[in-house]
């Protein structure tokens, strides 16, 4: 090192030697005044612990601009640096050369092909002088004279939406229907399910008609039964979940080691949200412990939700982000634009993360961890979500009740048995290569997290669930709430029907006990609800009356029964509310437990709602109203965040 440095100052006493002497990327940045050596040498400590390039720690840490990152590399490389010529070169793209070539590779290797001539080829490249690139683009073209001109990696992304534009688009809304139209909800229904259906209703007008009331007392004592079954396999499982203390005790504190940090990709979707709610995920992802070059950050933005991308920037959030557009086209929902946002997805990890979510700093770490420590066949793990307004009122309340029991018990115990394991819509963290190869996320679905979550276990891949919490704002407005719980309810109907268009093809990939769980919580779940006010109204009319005056004399023992399964599956409820409560030292919270069945009448509302927009408004996507709590966001919401999961 004395000799390379010796010679280096003092090159021109050696006229003759020979020796190449590269400028560092540090040296460069340093003469030209846009590096301080007190950052360069914090970088090079960051380089030095956890790994990564130097350039992209330089940006990801604010130290330089991007584009100062890639002026420097073209010097360095000593290759001409030309995004302020891009438009020239894209007249010269050649229509056959990239042909031949897939967005995922100009993607992936950051180096678009412009133009062959003879045996020379002229690349567009981010990563100048990479040997991987160079290789592959040499083996593809079978020629060995490459020419690269150095632009930035924000050329490099608007080059592939500008070239791939429709395919994109096309990949993005009918990827799955395309290649598995028979896990797609773009048809509601199938043929043979509407002649089963029809067949159903066919048989049961016929017997209502020769046999009113033996058919109507056989409908009354299943839907009893299913009832009853529905709740009671919640409430087993939840119990499993609680019981499910060695998982919760044993993922404290554990994370991965620095040197073994891949790359990791966030995804937040945003959609007519206000400031206070943008500011508040940007500071969340700011948090995160995890290295920030690491981080492939990607908000995504609904063309005509200028508003919102206005906000966005306005905050300045680090230049090493990236805000994606998302094209327009029917469907205009949620999954549509992480599909968009997984085409240019760069971890070899994904996470999602909602506009007003607030993640436990170290959760990248403790979900890395999880991967890293688990099966190969494992493709996901879920985050517990709660809420960091809970006492705001009645509804926020319920609404924490609720997503207590859910998150830390109910999928702890699916988690527990292997069974399939409905997603929550934030907070899942994917391989993004197992992501990939399930096709993404179904934009025809509304509720494409519980999708996924069931895709993931037709395609033998397993979902885990991990001790990290998101808290998130609470419905605390009625309206607000039964928009978003219908939603959720329709997304359900939805993925029943997807499922169940070959059970037994079903039953045969899952097991039977995978494909029973399945009915029990994604078709059971709108069954009750659409259910739970008939039997409350024949319940209190046989109290008033003493009979069923609108219905023929029932026998005792399906009034009896009716009772126990109507008393029993709103017992079970509470309980199941008292219990996470308790878990979370939500004392406060436990006397609420006791309102559920109230709870349950919002929801069957709900779900009536969901009934009538499958049927005529399926894929309408209710946007979820944010920023309607009285607790502050940023710093605020992050103080009551960590006292909930101190108090935990």
């Amino acid at each position: 090192m004395t000799i390379y440095r010796n010679l280096k100052e003092n090159k021109k006493e050696y006229p003759g030697f020979s020796i190449d002497f590269e400028e560092r990327l540090g040296d460069i940045l340093i003469k030209e005044g846009l590096l301080s050596l007190e950052d360069l040498y914090s970088s090079l400590r960051i380089q030095k612990e956890q790994g990564g390039r130097l350039g992209w720690i330089l940006v990801s840490n604010g130290y330089i601009k991007r584009i100062e990152l890639y002026k420097a590399l073209a010097k360095k490389s000593r290759l001409p640096f030309v995004s302020c010529n891009i438009r020239d070169y894209l007249k010269k793209l050649d229509a056959g050369l990239l042909s031949r070539v897939s967005p995922e590779e100009i993607i992936k290797y950051q180096a678009v092909p412009v133009s062959l001539k003879g045996n020379r080829l002229i690349v567009l490249t981010a990563y100048p002088n990479s040997k991987k690139t160079l290789q592959h683009y040499r083996e593809k073209f079978d020629t060995e004279i490459i020419e690269e001109r150095v632009v930035t990696d924000k050329d490099i992304t608007e080059i592939v939406k500008k070239i791939f534009k429709r395919s994109l688009h096309s990949k993005v809304r009918f990827g799955l229907f395309h290649r598995k139209p028979e896990e797609s909800a773009y048809r509601r229904v199938t043929k043979p399910q509407i002649i089963v259906l029809i067949s159903v209703l066919a048989a049961i007008s016929m017997g209502l008609w020769f046999y009113t009331d033996a058919v109507l007392i056989g409908i009354f004592g299943i839907i009893q039964v299913f009832y009853l079954i529905f709740i009671a396999y919640k409430f087993i499982i939840s119990v499993a979940g609680i019981r499910h203390k060695d998982f919760k005790k044993s993922s404290k504190g554990q994370t991965c080691s620095p040197d073994h940090y891949p790359v990791y990709t966030v995804l937040v979707p945003l959609f007519k949200e206000p400031e206070p709610v943008v500011g508040s995920i940007i500071s969340a992802i700011k948090d995160l412990d995890y290295p920030k070059n690491k981080l492939d950050i990607i908000f995504l933005f609904e063309k005509h939700d200028t508003d919102t991308l206005k906000i966005a920037k306005k905050l300045r959030p680090p230049s090493s982000w990236r805000f994606f557009i998302v094209p327009n086209g029917t469907p205009t929902t949620k999954p549509k634009a992480c599909n968009y946002g997984l085409s240019f997805a760069r971890g070899e990890y994904l996470v999602i993360y909602d506009a007003e979510d607030i993640p436990e700093p170290d959760q990248l770490k403790k979900a890395l961890y999880a991967f890293q420590n688990s099966p190969d066949d494992y493709g996901c793990f879920q985050a517990f979500l709660n809420y960091y307004n809970k006492d705001e009122n009645f509804l926020t309340r319920m609404f924490t009740l609720e997503y207590t029991y859910w998150f830390d018990y109910l999928l702890s115990g699916l988690y527990k048995y292997r069974l399939p394991i409905p997603l929550g819509g934030t907070s899942n963290h994917f391989k993004i290569g197992v992501l990939k190869n399930i096709l993404g996320w179904d934009p025809y679905n509304v509720t494409e997290d519980a999708d996924l979550g069931i895709r993931m276990s037709a395609e033998n891949k397993r979902v885990g669930v991990i001790n990290s919490t998101t808290y998130e704002e609470a419905n605390s407005r009625p309206g607000n709430w039964i928009r978003q719980r219908s939603r959720w309810i329709k997304g359900y109907i939805q993925t029943s029907l997807v499922y169940n268009r070959h059970p037994l093809k079903l039953i045969r990939t899952l097991g039977f006990k995978r494909w029973a769980s399945f009915q029990m919580i994604v078709t059971g779940t709108p069954f009750t609800f659409l259910i739970n006010p008939l039997m409350w109204v024949l319940f209190l009319v046989w109290i008033i009356t003493n009979q069923l005056s609108v219905l023929p004399q029932i026998p005792e023992i399906i009034t009896i029964s009716g009772t126990i399964s109507l008393i029993a599956g709103n017992t079970i409820m509470i309980v199941l509310n008292l219990a996470a409560a308790f878990s979370r030292k939500y004392y406060n919270l436990m006397p609420f437990a006791l309102l559920n069945p109230f709870y349950w009448i919002l929801h069957s509302v709900a779900a009536y709602k969901a009934l009538w927009q499958f049927l005529f408004r399926p894929f309408y996507w209710e946007k979820t109203t944010h920023g309607l709590t009285n607790v502050g966001f940023g710093s605020a919401s992050h103080c009551e965040a960590y006292t909930l999961l101190d108090a935990s």
